[in-house]
């Protein structure tokens, strides 16, 4: 279609491909959109990168997993593969509570997003509390987190350590 040509080791829209994405965000879109940099060569190519990975224990995770009967109790996702374990005091800052089951929560992998961007909480007393700054024009956001700011949600009983949620607290400035 002529739309990329390679040049050396990358690849880079021709002016008829650059052309055709704006032409289709203009449509698909209904947007005014035009390409940033006066005619920039959009790119594409292939890198090497370091990538470090995080080992959960599989015991450690299915333990966790058991703890919150394989439910997220913030959005009520069910799928094991959808589900992370949250550490409540940071796995980079704490590496002593890493495997530390009272130390730990189970989320939906958004609300494990945004648990750890500090969008949302949880009190000793395991009542949701929203960052009053968090703002989100998302359904499923508004009905799990936002509208439901003071409720206690479904985590066991002294499955998470009071005094873990207590120090991840104090380090908030709105809690």
């Amino acid at each position: 279609m002529g739309l990329v040509e390679k040049r050396g080791d990358e690849f880079a829209l021709t002016d008829e491909g650059r052309e055709f994405v704006e032409g289709a965000v203009e449509a698909w879109a209904g947007s005014d959109w035009t390409s940033e940099g006066g005619g920039s060569t959009m790119t594409a190519g292939t890198y090497e990168t370091t990538v470090q990975v995080r080992s959960v224990d599989p015991e450690f995770r299915a333990t966790a997993l058991s703890r919150y009967e394989r439910t997220c109790p913030v959005s009520g996702v069910d799928h094991p593969q959808l589900l992370d374990v949250a550490h409540v005091l940071p796995w980079s800052d704490y590496p002593e509570y890493r495997a530390d089951l009272s130390n730990v929560l189970l989320f939906g992998k958004t609300h494990h997003a945004a648990f750890d961007r500090n969008l949302f909480t949880l009190d000793e007393e395991y009542r949701l509390a929203v960052n009053p700054g968090f703002e989100t024009g998302s359904e499923l956001l508004e009905r799990t987190i936002l509208n439901r700011d003071g409720e206690r949600i479904g985590v066991p009983d002294g499955a998470v350590d009071s005094a873990y949620l207590r120090a991840h607290n104090d380090d908030l400035a709105w809690v």
